[in-house]
């Protein structure tokens, strides 16, 4: 970590680095999701979060795909716009020899638009207030990032309505505060 940079810490809550504390760059509007809405999501992913390819848009922290490849994911890719929060995830990834982390610096709606690589799970938590979730939950769709069969998690300021894609069905969600969580599946029939 640069001399002078200002952090702040948090625990990953389970698997291989459970109880490891990592910084996180203090870059206004930074939230790293709660704890308790972490063990709530990772208990929700449990049979599925092993050996899977995960995306963590709007990383900031990293809490989200540090936490799953702390648990056993095969891939997490971490994209986050902002070079120093960006920096410090890169550090942390490899304080930590976390091969399966790579982290991205980049604009996600931007980075989207690119060649897509298709994942199992994706984390989906813009900042609040920033209209971005819908674009977003549209891009990943129209433009070929999710397996036939992902789980898609959103976290977004209670009462914010998103119209989900086409294929895309509630699973689970919660509320905490003014923190609303949901978890989506997307469901494509097969062909055979």
């Amino acid at each position: 970590m640069k001399p002078g940079t200002s952090h702040s810490q948090l625990r990953i809550i389970g698997g291989a680095w459970r109880g490891r504390k990592i910084d996180f760059a203090a870059v206004p509007g930074l939230r790293p999701t709660p704890n308790r809405i972490r063990e709530t999501l990772f208990n929700w992913l449990a049979p599925v979060i092993r050996d899977a390819y995960c995306l963590d848009l709007f990383a900031g922290s990293g809490a989200l795909g540090l936490e799953a490849a702390s648990r056993g994911a095969a891939c997490c890719v971490l994209v986050e716009r902002d070079a120093a929060a960006a920096s410090m995830l890169r550090a942390q990834a490899s304080r930590l020899a976390a091969s399966q982390v790579e982290v991205i610096e980049a604009d996600a709606v931007r980075w989207l638009s690119g060649t897509p690589r298709r994942f199992d799970i994706v984390f989906l938590d813009p900042p609040f207030h920033g209209g971005l979730l819908q674009e977003c939950a549209n891009r990943l769709e129209q433009h070929g990032w999710l397996k036939d069969s992902a789980w898609i998690y959103i976290e977004a300021e209670a009462g914010n309505a998103l119209e989900l894609p086409p294929h895309w069905h509630w699973h689970r969600d919660g509320q905490a505060g003014q923190v609303s969580y949901r978890l989506a599946r997307r469901q494509v029939a097969s062909d055979s």
